[in-house]
């Protein structure tokens, strides 16, 4: 049976839905899948095996801020993956080597083992350098030095799973990959899991919703002001606007809903998972993705337009590349990159009931035939099977590269 492991620094799985679907996917391929990443207070355990995939966590470090806390927060965590890698190896080995970023620096980790012959497989979740800028409005030292962690990334992996077709580009061009060694995967939502639930109450408002991480690069902020702006407009119906999730802005979104007047009609529920996530999607009548304009923004796959589109729900939007090639007319584009914009976007909706059905509508229609996990899952063993014919030395056919994999079963 050939073998994998899987290092993630971002989440602990099974929180991170796009990796926890990857190891599910491979286990159900035949492959014996390890995973390292952090632990947190939901997910304490050290070792644990989930559904056949041996899962071993390290402390989450802290929160980086500025260079320092950065250099201390991924060297605390390379420290552990570095560890676990090799405790992993020592007790059960493995094939390939799957790294997935944020930072760019897991690579580091994987070096011994490429030189022990196995191939190593970037999993492009997130483009660092436009990140930096995009939260922190410049570029200076610490930009360079990412776009170096960026390209030594590139340099070292034999083969890339990229989140979009707009990263598939950036592997090829700006890091130098050979078109056949980048497969994109994007992270849709595997249906049998994810999937509308009843509501739980009924209530007479419409409910506007947003879910994701709360930033500085989020945009929360514009979906309060534009609730706020939306309160001063007459002739609408009474709403709601519930935000799921957390993230380092929530005590300052909290407190700008209070100073704008709206904190009766926002609801912070907090960070949720599993069923109440689900419970709380479902009860949205129109998803916002209030992220704006900016070099980051612009080139990245948000979970929230699969997840909004795959539950049937009328999207607003800013007009965002890829967000608007994903989800083309089935979301309404607000008219500029500001709150008003994003109030006017959501107005037209909130007053006509007709068009909240026919951008649903055409919502599930897009995610039913764009949006399926399946297709992700061929283009993800695709990418391992290449890995394997890396490990024998050679290209081959996906023909080719099946019959090992079945040798090695």
């Amino acid at each position: 049976m050939p073998s994998c492991l899987m290092i993630v620094e971002n989440l602990p799985l099974p929180l991170d839905r796009r990796s926890w679907q990857e190891a599910t996917a491979l286990r159900d391929a035949g492959w014996e899948v390890t995973v390292i990443c952090p632990a947190t207070e939901r997910h304490p355990e050290r070792e644990i095996v989930i559904d056949g995939i041996r899962v071993y966590r390290h402390p989450l470090p802290l929160e980086a801020s500025g260079a320092l806390g950065f250099l201390l927060e991924y060297g605390a965590a390379l420290f552990h993956e570095t560890r676990l890698a090799f405790k992993v190896f020592r007790r059960h080995g493995f094939d390939v080597i799957h790294i997935a970023n944020p930072p760019d620096l897991l690579f580091l980790v994987a070096l011994p083992y490429k030189a022990l012959g196995r191939p190593l497989i970037f999993d492009h979740h997130d483009i660092c350098p436009e990140l930096y800028e995009s939260k922190f409005k410049k570029r200076g030292p610490m930009h360079a030095l990412l776009r170096l962690f960026e390209k030594l990334t590139f340099r070292f992996s034999d083969v890339v799973i990229s989140a979009n077709e707009t990263f598939k580009e950036l592997a090829i061009n700006r890091g130098g990959k050979y078109p056949d060694d980048v497969f994109t995967v994007y992270g849709v939502p595997d249906l049998t899991k994810f999937k509308r639930v009843p509501k739980t109450d009924v209530e007479d408002t419409i409910t506007v919703g947003y879910v994701g991480v709360m930033g500085a690069q989020d945009g929360v902020d514009n979906l309060i002001r534009a609730v706020a702006a939306l309160r001063n407009e007459s002739g609408l119906p009474r709403f709601t606007c519930r935000f799921v999730g957390a993230g380092p802005e929530l005590a300052s979104l909290k407190a700008l809903a209070q100073s704008l007047g709206v904190a009766d009609v926002c609801q912070f529920t907090g960070f949720l998972s599993g069923e109440a996530l689900l419970a709380a999607l479902s009860s949205f009548d129109i998803g916002v993705i209030p992220d704006p304009y900016d070099t980051y923004n612009d080139k990245i796959s948000m979970c929230k337009v699969f997840e909004y589109a795959t539950l049937g729900m009328p999207i607003v939007a800013f007009e965002l590349a890829e967000t608007k090639r994903l989800l083309g007319d089935a979301a309404r584009y607000a008219p500029d990159h500001t709150p008003e914009g994003l109030a006017s976007a959501l107005a037209a909706l909130l007053k006509d009931e007709s068009l909240r059905r026919n951008h649903a509508e055409r919502a599930l229609e897009r995610a039913g035939t764009h949006f399926r996990w399946p297709d992700q899952v061929s283009s993800l063993l695709a990418a391992y099977d290449r890995a394997l014919m890396r490990r024998a030395g050679r290209r081959a056919s996906s023909s080719e590269a099946r019959t090992l994999r079945s040798e090695r079963s």
